[in-house]
């Protein structure tokens, strides 16, 4: 289990560093993403934020928290979803590669990993020769999580 506190005072301590400040608003969206293991849209954090902590917030106000949690590298957004989830590495004090995402197809779970850079490397190139650009190296695999596995056997 999470030691949320924990992550919260390392979130706020690398707001401050960065010269930016997690507020309420933001501590609680944080803190919704960091309850949940399955990716979270913008609507169901709304959502969260009320019944949790009795805050109603607008979608626009929503998206700029997400916005501002993302550009400090406190969640991901999984684009092919358009979901939310926390970074698994928020009290990581050195670089942690490009985040990658296994999804499962069933009960929605996500997990973070890290994919070696020399890896990421030669797949930009493999793009580049069918000739396209890598717009983003993060990769968001479909997957089946064990738990759903042993429901399935």
């Amino acid at each position: 289990m999470k030691n949320v506190e924990h992550i919260i005072d390392h979130a706020e301590q690398h707001c401050k560093i960065h010269g930016s400040r997690l507020t309420d608003n933001r501590k609680q969206v944080l803190i919704g993403l960091l309850h949940s293991e399955k990716a979270l849209s913008a609507y169901e954090l709304i959502g969260i934020c009320k019944e949790e902590f009795g805050k109603i917030l607008s979608a626009t106000s929503m998206y700029r928290i997400l916005g501002f949690l993302e550009g400090e590298h406190l969640v991901h957004k999984l684009n092919l979803a358009n979901k939310y989830v926390a970074c698994e590495y928020i009290t990581s004090d050195h670089d942690h590669g490009v985040p990658q995402f296994l999804i499962c197809g069933q009960c929605r779970k996500v997990k973070e990993i890290t994919i070696n850079k020399s890896t990421i490397a030669e797949l930009q190139q493999t793009v580049e020769q069918a000739g396209f650009h890598l717009a983003s190296p993060q990769l968001e695999m479909n997957c089946i999580c064990d738990d759903c596995m042993a429901d399935n056997a």
